[in-house]
C-alpha cells in the first residue's frame, strides 16, 4: 500500500500540526459533558476532511466515518475529550487558559493524534477496504462511553473492532505497554455520610462524634483488600474526600467521605469477591458499634477493561514495526477507564503510548497539576493509529 510505504514521512509532515493541535486542546480544557469548544474543533476539522459527521451525541461527543473504495468490516478508534478540575502548575506557553481546569491526563494528546490519522487515511481512502469509525468521547473520566452507547454512537454502522490509545507517562518515551486480558481496574465511586449527635468538644460524652467512627471505619475498611479478598485478586479502596465540622470546638452532627473502590478481575461488583457487599457490611457494623447512622450510595463508573486476546496479538504486531519488539511490554494498571464499555460489545485492544521523559522532566503522573506530556512521541500514536486500522481492516 502507498499509504503505508510513506506513513512515516506523511506524518512528519504534520507533526508541526499534530502538536499545534494538541496545544490548543491544552490551552482550552473542558470538563466531561462541558467540552463544548473542544467538540466544535473536532467536529469543524473532521468535516473538513469531507468524512460523515454526527455530533452532539452525549451532549458533546463526536463520530466520523471514512468510507473507503470496497465493502468490507468497520473498525473503530478511540479518543476522549474531557479535562480535570485540577489548576495547572507548570510555566509553559501553552498552559491552561481556564482557571481550575486542566489536561492532566493526556486527552489533549488523545485527540489531535486521532485527528491527523483522520486526516491522513482520508487523503487514502481509495486504499481502506472497508469503514473506519473515528469516536470522540466526553466525559471519560465519569463513564460517558456508556451514554454514547443508548445513544446510538454504535448503531449504524456497528464496529466489528475497536482500538483505543492513552499517553502514558510512567512508561518511558519510546516505548509501549500492550497486554492481552484485564488491563485497567473497574470503577465504582462511593459517598458516604456518618450521623451521629453534635456537642461541645469540651464535653464529649454529651454527643456522638461522627469524626471518630469515620475513623474507625476507614481503618478497618481496609481489611477488605487485605485479608478478605485474594491478593491475586487486586482490590483498592480508597478514600479522597473527608469533610466535617464548622469550628474546633464543635463536635458536628455527620461527616461526609467518598472515594472509589477499584478491582481487577471479571464480574466486578457482581463477582463472588462482592467488594460493595463488604464495603456496606462494614460501614453498618462500625456505626452500629458507635451508636451512628449511616447514608451510603454507589456510583458506577467503568466495568473492568478487558482487552480481546487476538485483537492485543495484532497491536502487539503492528507496535514491533513501530518501536521494535524490544520496546513493548506488558502494562496493567488499577486505574479505571470507560473504554471498557465499549470492549464489553467489541472485540478490542486498549494500550498505552510511553509519553514519560525524565531528561525532559517529564516525571509526575496523571492527574497532577505538573502533569505533561512528552511532545515527541504523538506521531508514534498516530502511526499507531493508522496501521492497526488497516491491519484489522485486511485480516481475514
Amino acid at each position: 500500500m502507498n499509504l503505508l510505504n510513506k506513513l512515516k514521512d506523511e506524518i512528519n509532515e504534520l507533526k508541526d500540526e499534530l502538536i499545534e493541535l494538541r496545544r490548543d486542546f491544552h490551552m482550552y480544557p473542558e470538563l466531561g459533558f462541558k467540552e463544548e469548544r473542544t467538540s466544535k474543533r473536532v467536529a469543524e476539522y473532521l468535516k473538513r476532511l469531507g468524512l460523515d459527521v454526527r455530533e452532539n451525541i452525549a451532549h458533546t461527543g463526536v463520530v466520523a466515518i471514512l468510507e473507503g473504495k470496497e465493502e468490507g468490516k468497520t473498525v473503530m478508534l478511540r479518543s476522549d475529550m474531557d479535562a480535570l478540575p485540577v489548576e495547572e502548575q507548570n510555566d509553559v506557553p501553552y498552559r491552561s487558559r481556564n482557571e481550575g481546569i486542566m489536561h492532566a491526563c493526556g486527552h489533549d494528546g488523545h485527540m489531535a493524534m486521532l485527528l491527523v490519522a483522520a486526516k491522513i487515511l482520508s487523503h487514502h481512502k481509495e486504499e481502506i477496504p472497508g469503514r473506519v469509525m473515528f469516536l470522540f468521547q466526553p466525559n471519560e473520566e465519569v463513564a460517558g462511553a456508556r451514554q454514547m452507547i443508548e445513544e446510538g454512537a454504535l448503531d449504524d454502522p456497528h464496529p466489528d473492532g475497536a482500538f483505543a490509545i492513552h499517553l502514558w507517562t510512567p512508561i518511558e518515551s519510546g516505548k509501549m505497554g500492550i497486554s492481552a486480558g484485564p488491563v485497567m481496574a473497574a470503577l465504582d465511586e462511593f459517598k458516604v455520610r456518618i450521623k451521629g449527635r453534635g456537642g461541645h468538644t469540651g464535653a464529649p460524652h454529651t454527643a456522638i462524634d461522627p469524626i471518630l467512627t469515620a475513623a474507625d471505619f476507614i481503618q478497618s475498611v481496609q481489611m477488605i483488600q487485605t485479608r478478605e479478598i485474594d491478593v491475586l485478586k487486586p482490590t483498592l479502596i480508597m478514600f479522597g474526600l473527608v469533610n466535617a465540622g464548622t469550628a474546633t470546638n464543635v463536635i458536628p452532627e455527620y461527616i461526609d467521605l467518598g472515594g472509589t473502590i477499584r478491582y481487577l478481575y471479571e464480574g466486578g461488583s457482581e463477582s463472588p469477591e462482592k467488594p460493595l457487599v463488604r464495603f456496606e457490611r462494614i460501614l453498618k457494623k462500625v456505626c452500629e458499634a458507635h451508636e451512628c447512622t449511616y447514608e451510603l450510595e454507589f456510583i458506577p463508573s467503568n466495568s473492568t477493561l478487558i482487552n480481546d486476546d487476538k485483537m492485543a496479538n495484532l497491536v502487539s504486531s503492528v507496535a514491533k514495526d513501530v518501536v521494535g519488539a524490544e520496546n513493548i511490554t506488558s502494562y496493567i494498571g488499577t486505574a479505571g477507564e470507560d473504554f471498557a464499555e465499549f470492549a464489553k460489545i467489541i472485540p478490542s485492544c486498549f494500550y498505552f503510548v510511553g509519553a514519560g521523559n525524565p531528561k525532559k522532566g517529564i516525571i509526575y503522573p496523571h492527574h497532577h497539576p505538573l502533569f505533561d506530556i512528552d511532545e515527541d512521541v504523538l506521531p508514534i500514536g498516530v502511526e499507531m493509529h493508522i496501521r492497526t486500522a488497516i491491519a484489522f481492516l485486511r485480516k481475514e
